[in-house]
C-alpha cells in the first residue's frame, strides 16, 4: 500500500513538472515573437519615417551631393604630368582592386569610392610605381572602413597576402594615415551607384538596366577620358545607354533624372567593345542577370548589322582587266597600298619611367613650366 502511494505521487510531481516546463517554455515563446513583432514595427515605422523625411527633403541631398561631387573630383591634368606612373599602368590595378573588391563582397558603393581616392590622391602626390598598388589598397581599406559592412571591410593582413607580401603591414598603415592627410581627411564623395539609387527609385526596378548601367560605369572607370566626368551624369549617362542596349523604353523621369549628357553617352559607346575581362567574368554571373554576355550579344548584332549597311565589295575597274594586270599585282606597285611597316630605329613597348622624380619637379611640356607636387613617402625603413 506504501509503495502504491509512492509511485502515484512520484507520478503526480513529474507531470506537475513538465506542465510547469512546458508553460515556461509557451511564455517565452510568446515573448520572444512579441518581441520580433515589436522590432518589425518599428522598423516598418522608422522606414516610413525616412522615407516622408527623404521625399521633404530630396531637393536639398540632391543640391548638396552635386556640390560634393564637384568638390571631391580628381584632376586629370595634374595626374597626366605624374613622372612614374602613367595611364597604361592604370587598368592594371583597377583590374586587382575589382577582384579584391568581389573576393571580400563589398558594396558596389565601395568600388567607385576606391577610385575616386585614388584619383584624388594622385592627383596631389608624386606616387611611384613601386607605391602604386600600396596606393591603391590603402584607398579600398578607407573606403570599406567608410560605408561598407564591418564584417567585411578586409583586413591589412588579407591585403598583405593578395599583394604577395609585397608590403609589410606597418606600410599599409602608414599609407592609409598619408592618403587621409594629403585629402584632409575629406572621404565622402557622391558615387554613380548612389546617383544610380536615387534616379532608380522613380521607376519600377528592373535590375537588368541596374546592373548594365553598372557595369558600363565600372567600364568607364577604365579610361582617361571619364576620370573627371561628373558621377551625377556618368549615372544618368549610363542609364540611358543602358536601356537602348536592352531594347527598353524610357521611363518617365523628373526633370533632373530625365537629363542625361549625350556626348557622354557617345564616348561610352565607343569603349565598351572591348571592356576588361576581369568585368567580364564578374559581370556574366546569374547573380548581375548575365549582363556581359547580353552587352557581347548586342555588339556582335551591331557589327553583322554593320556590315550589311556597308553592302558588297566593289568590283574591280574593267581597265586593269583590259591591261591583263589582276587586282593583286596591280596593289604590289600600288605604293599607297603597301602595308605599314614597322620604325625600327623606334623603342619597342613602354619606356621604363626614371627610378624617382626629379625631387617632385617636372616639365610640363604644354605649359613650359615646372610644377612641383608632394612625393609619396618612401618608407625607407621597408625599401632599399
Amino acid at each position: 500500500m506504501a509503495s502504491s502511494w509512492h509511485s502515484t505521487c512520484d507520478s503526480f510531481f513529474v507531470e506537475s513538472a513538465e506542465s510547469e516546463r512546458d508553460g515556461i517554455y509557451a511564455a517565452r515563446k510568446l515573448r520572444q515573437e512579441k518581441a520580433r513583432i515589436d522590432a518589425e514595427t518599428q522598423m516598418e515605422i522608422a522606414d516610413e519615417m525616412s522615407r516622408m523625411v527623404s521625399e521633404e527633403y530630396q531637393e536639398d541631398i540632391l543640391d548638396h551631393m552635386e556640390v560634393m561631387e564637384a568638390e571631391s573630383l580628381p584632376d586629370v591634368a595634374s595626374i597626366d604630368i605624374q613622372t612614374e606612373i602613367q595611364w597604361f599602368m592604370r587598368p592594371y590595378l583597377l583590374d586587382f582592386l575589382i577582384e579584391a573588391h568581389t573576393a571580400f563582397q563589398l558594396l558596389p558603393d565601395t568600388l567607385f569610392l576606391t577610385v575616386n581616392l585614388l584619383d584624388r590622391y594622385c592627383s596631389k602626390r608624386v606616387v611611384y610605381k613601386r607605391h602604386y598598388q600600396l596606393v591603391g589598397c590603402a584607398a579600398m581599406l578607407i573606403a570599406a572602413k567608410y560605408g561598407d559592412k564591418k564584417d567585411r571591410v578586409p583586413t591589412i593582413r588579407e591585403l598583405k597576402a593578395m599583394c604577395c607580401n609585397l608590403y609589410d603591414e606597418d606600410m599599409f598603415i602608414q599609407m592609409e594615415w598619408h592618403v587621409l592627410q594629403t585629402l584632409g581627411w575629406v572621404v565622402g564623395h557622391p558615387t554613380v551607384d548612389s546617383f544610380l539609387q536615387m534616379v532608380l527609385q522613380e521607376v519600377n526596378y528592373d535590375p537588368e538596366v541596374e546592373y548594365m548601367a553598372r557595369y558600363l560605369s565600372e567600364i568607364a572607370l577604365f579610361h582617361k577620358e571619364f576620370v573627371s566626368t561628373r558621377p551625377s551624369v556618368m549615372a544618368r549617362s549610363s542609364l540611358a545607354l543602358a536601356r537602348h542596349i536592352l531594347g527598353r523604353t524610357i521611363p518617365r523621369h523628373s526633370d533632373w533624372a530625365g537629363k542625361y549628357d549625350t556626348t557622354v553617352v557617345i564616348l561610352l559607346s565607343q569603349e565598351i567593345h572591348c571592356p576588361s575581362q576581369i568585368l567580364v567574368r564578374k559581370y556574366s554571373s546569374p547573380e548581375y542577370a548575365c549582363v556581359s554576355t547580353i552587352l557581347e550579344d548586342f555588339m556582335t548584332r551591331q557589327a553583322v548589322m554593320a556590315r550589311q549597311q556597308r553592302g558588297p565589295p566593289t568590283p574591280p575597274s574593267e581597265e586593269l582587266y583590259e591591261a591583263g594586270k589582276s587586282p593583286v599585282e596591280e596593289r604590289k606597285h600600288d605604293t599607297n597600298c603597301m602595308t605599314p611597316q614597322k620604325n625600327q630605329s623606334q623603342p619597342m613597348g613602354y619606356i621604363t619611367p626614371p627610378v624617382s622624380p626629379n625631387g617632385g619637379y617636372y616639365m610640363d611640356e604644354e605649359l613650359g613650366s615646372s610644377h612641383h607636387m608632394e612625393v609619396t613617402p618612401t618608407l625607407p625603413q621597408y625599401l632599399s
